[in-house]
């Protein structure tokens, strides 16, 4: 059993000694705590910021497609009907070209490609509404040429002319809020690199008094007994201040009590 146990306790493998908050100086935690209040504020402002703005650009971008979808629409009615292909193809041109359109075709009646603007393959839009859906505005997603697009849809003619299509890229939102969120980080950055340089500063006068108190204890532990304790606040470090002056003025009577008295 001594060698069963002795066996045991040599398999034991030592942890290695983890972070002690407790032993850390005072002058530290106070700088970490108020770097860490910065960082925690601004990671919640970002992400507050990333929400409030990405739900705010996202129904920017709808509306705007709406809009696109619907102007497309009714201008090319009566393209449409009139089959005037060369002022329809100036049309999507034209829309094609508008920012964040990644594609625009109109189809007829029946469901078939009438026109696209140029560099779109019908292989890549042939997830056509139902013929039922024709009379209806409606949306869907799709990924062309490796991006994603939320296309919008808008019924020519209540759908008896055929319908528009207008794909917006639907990576937009993300950029545009990519690009007002850098800025806000950046800031953020700075700010905590100044928190780091007040924290330090003001950590290191905080504690100022404290370390007066320490050598005041200090002197009086190794006799000196005539040193008053000349810090004089209102706070917790003044009480332990007028605390420790107590102690010393009771031990200087004490003291000279003790060399009056005969042995």
């Amino acid at each position: 059993m001594a060698r069963e146990s002795l066996s045991l306790e040599t398999r034991i493998v030592p942890f290695p000694p983890a972070f002690r908050w407790h032993r850390t100086t005072l002058r530290r935690k106070i700088a970490g705590t108020l770097i860490g209040i910065i960082a925690l504020v601004g990671l919640l402002v970002v992400g507050i910021v990333y929400h409030v703005t990405g739900g705010a650009l996202r129904r920017q971008l709808d509306q705007r497609a709406s809009v696109i979808a619907t102007n497309l629409s009714d201008a090319a009615a009566g393209l449409v009907v009139g089959k005037k292909i060369l002022e329809l193809h100036a049309l999507i041109a034209k829309y094609a070209r508008l920012d964040g359109v990644s594609y625009v075709f109109i189809e007829d009646a029946g469901g078939e490609i009438l026109i696209k603007s140029v560099g779109i393959l019908a292989s890549e839009l042939t997830l056509s509404p139902a013929s039922d859906d024709r009379r209806q505005t409606g949306k869907r997603s799709l990924t062309v040429r490796g991006r994603p697009v939320d296309e919008t849809r808008m019924p020519i003619l209540e759908g008896r002319a055929g319908v528009a299509h207008v794909g917006m890229w639907g990576d937009m939102a993300e950029s545009a809020i990519r690009r007002l969120i850098l800025p806000i980080i950046g800031l953020i950055g700075i700010a905590i690199v100044g928190g780091i340089i007040l924290s330090s500063f003001l950590a290191g006068w905080l504690i100022k008094p404290i370390l007066g108190l320490i050598a005041v204890a200090d002197r009086i532990s190794k006799g000196d007994l005539d040193t008053p304790v000349n810090i004089d606040t209102r706070d917790e470090v003044g009480a332990l201040a007028r605390s420790l002056e107590r102690m010393r003025v009771s031990l200087r009577a004490a003291m000279a009590r003790l060399r009056v008295e005969p042995r």
